[in-house]
């Protein structure tokens, strides 16, 4: 009996290690995409906006210093002029709302909002698009 527990340990193991590469593979691959679209809309000189942060359920929102493009029409999701892709909801404190804060550079997925209700995601690459249209990432 413990043979086989140990065997299923180390396969699931071997499974978590799998996926973690496979999201580090693809989180690269979104970030080479990212940088050739900031590249590219910084030339075309593609208009930014300083982000917002919101708070969880609505509840106020701080300013940032980070300057980028939206990528999702709720606001949810953001693509700095640095090429990092930064989470804009977060939970704010009282004072948090009055001062700037920093929002949460997250690792780039290849589809924002996967496993999310339906409707909620939508590929890195449509994303940009929608922003530069004629653009084609990686």
């Amino acid at each position: 009996m413990t043979n086989w527990r140990e065997e299923r340990t180390e396969a699931a193991r071997e499974h978590a290690a799998a996926l973690e590469r496979r999201r580090r593979t693809e989180s690269e691959a979104a970030q080479r995409m990212l940088d050739e679209f900031t590249t590219a809309a910084l030339d075309a000189g593609l208009p930014t906006e300083r982000f917002v942060v919101r708070g969880f359920g609505g509840r106020g929102q701080a300013r940032t210093d980070v300057q980028g493009w939206l990528l999702r029409r709720d606001g949810t999701i953001g693509l700095g002029t640095d090429g990092r892709l930064y989470r804009l909801t977060s939970d704010l404190s009282l004072l948090d709302r009055f001062r700037t804060v920093s929002p949460e550079a997250i690792d780039p997925p290849r589809v924002i909002g996967a496993g999310g209700r339906d409707g909620d995601s939508i590929s890195l690459e449509t994303a940009l698009e929608r922003l530069l249209p004629g653009w084609r990432g990686a």
